[in-house]
């Protein structure tokens, strides 16, 4: 059994600053990468050690896999963690680094090979008898078969390429006479974005929700979930707030499509983090989605309702350690919701907004946690992901918890640049979403009722307190953090990971 004393993250932003929270409640060591422009954000001065990666594209730097693991060994890194996106779920990079003396934070390469590809995957499910979406996933990837098993499905379908996510090669076909010029796009976009322009062929369930279970696997062939997350509201596939638990399953789905995930997760021996998603129908049946092999974006929310660390467990399964508790011990308290804040203007076609920022706002509302990798003064750029923040809130039910975010959204301003948080405000301040009535087409559903709106004078005196008094930072771009307890459960009023 190897103990991890320190290791490299391989990322940047808020998830870097994120494991860096945890290392240093360890006791471990962290090492993080920066590229040209990265100087001065805090995922470069809140390690230990921060290694210059370089300039120019990304496969010359957070993708250069060799660089990587070169600098790993270099700072003799006993582990490397690489967050979620970039080389988190690349089965080759986990490969090399399986091979060196280097521990992958993370599950094996074949698992995220099996579950990477969606073919696969759903032929996998078909073999262990779990739920999967009506559909065609053959070899045979021309026009005329494609289309006469769509044919055969029904319409509408989904064209969905098999490899990668994100709503890229994704296209919805109303009828057979859209088919062709439908495939054409979503081929083109699929081999662009991923190198693969494969696609499967899926029954398009109408008004779905979007369902994911969490589940843990140790070496010890132990496997279990940490409950599941609504994750239904999304814009272009993107999902931008979660909750847990879902407002909108019983005890009894709960108890199947968490059972059904884990059984997936063991039937391919999977260890550690990882997300099994599923499309939930009015009627209460749900189908297999996908799996992501790495932590997702949204993992407080289960943090907050659990008082686990998911970061830290990663870290203990890494060290072929058991999973620190069994499902019996496992408890759901509360509700938690999260929002994602991102660089964009939401009331002009969420054009991107970059430039300086200002001021970053910090939440005062209790049971409050922003994850962040911006402080004062930083610059957004265009050249990495718009997201600056998740926003994430705790409340003994699911009514106090929309009642804390819509306080802590008009606490968190980032001012200097244009952000989606009044769209945001406006999504949960929908009746619809009050009820708990979500689906994946809610935001285009009610487009015309979340369009721009003044914000109230009670909204701007807000967000002029926060800037004026806030108690919790300097404003010189430092940001007072809690050294050290032993979970975000302990720190759920200053746990923000900067």
């Amino acid at each position: 059994m190897k103990t991890i004393n320190k290791v490299l993250i391989a990322n940047r932003g808020e998830i870097a600053c994120r494991i860096i929270q945890t290392c240093r409640n360890m006791g471990i060591e962290t090492v993080t990468l920066f590229t040209e422009g990265e100087e001065k954000l805090p995922h470069r001065y809140k390690s230990d050690e921060a290694l210059y990666l370089g300039g120019g594209p990304l496969h010359d730097t957070y993708l250069n896999q060799d660089k990587i693991l070169q600098l790993a060994e270099q700072v003799g890194a006993d582990a490397i963690h690489p967050g979620y996106g970039f080389l988190s779920e690349n089965s080759s990079f986990a490969r090399k680094v399986e091979k060196s003396k280097v521990l992958f934070v993370g599950p094996s390469p074949e698992s995220m090979e099996l579950m990477g590809d969606k073919i696969a995957s759903k032929i996998k499910i078909e073999e262990i008898g779990a739920p999967a979406v009506p559909g065609y996933h053959g070899k045979d990837q021309s026009l005329k078969k494609l289309r006469q098993e769509s044919g055969k499905i029904g319409y509408p379908v989904l064209i969905k390429a098999s490899a990668g996510g994100g709503g890229k090669g994704m296209r919805v076909v109303n009828e057979d006479s859209a088919f062709a010029e439908a495939l054409e796009s979503a081929k083109r976009e699929a081999l662009n974005a991923f190198g693969n322009d494969q696609v499967l062929i899926e029954k398009y369930i109408q008004n779905p929700r979007h369902i994911e279970v969490q589940v843990f696997g140790d070496k010890l062939g132990n496997v279990i979930h940490l409950f599941e997350r609504e994750c239904s509201i999304q814009r272009r596939h993107q999902k931008i707030i979660e909750e847990c638990p879902s407002p909108a399953i019983d005890s009894k789905i709960r108890s199947k499509i968490c059972q059904t995930a884990v059984d997936i997760a063991k039937s391919i021996n999977y260890v550690g983090a990882g997300t099994v998603e599923f499309m939930l129908e009015e009627s209460g049946d749900f189908y297999f989605l996908e799996m992501n092999t790495r932590l997702q974006v949204e993992h407080p929310v289960t943090e907050m309702v659990t008082g686990t660390d998911l970061v830290k467990w990663q870290i203990q399964i890494a060290e072929n350690k058991k999973l620190p508790l069994t499902q019996s011990e496992l408890r759901s308290r509360g509700h938690a919701i999260e929002c994602r804040l991102y660089a964009e203007d939401p009331d002009h076609e969420f054009l991107p907004s970059i430039g300086r920022i200002e001021y970053v706002g910090t939440p005062q509302t209790r049971d409050s946690r922003l994850d962040t990798g911006y402080v004062d003064g930083n610059s957004v750029s265009i050249n990495f992901d718009p997201m600056l923040a998740k926003l994430v809130v705790w409340g003994e039910n699911r009514e106090e918890a929309i009642a804390k975010l819509k306080e802590s959204l008009a606490e968190v301003p980032f001012f200097g640049i244009k952000t989606n948080g009044n769209y945001l405000s406006r999504i949960i301040k929908h009746p619809q979403f009050i009820k708990g009535e979500t689906y994946t087409h809610f935001v285009e559903t009610h487009k015309n009722e979340l369009g721009p709106l003044e914000p109230t004078e009670s909204e701007v005196a807000v967000s002029i307190a926060a800037y004026l008094l806030s108690g919790k930072k300097s404003f010189t771009g430092t940001v007072n953090t809690s050294s050290a307890d032993q979970s975000p459960w302990d720190q759920l009023i200053d746990f923000r990971n900067v």
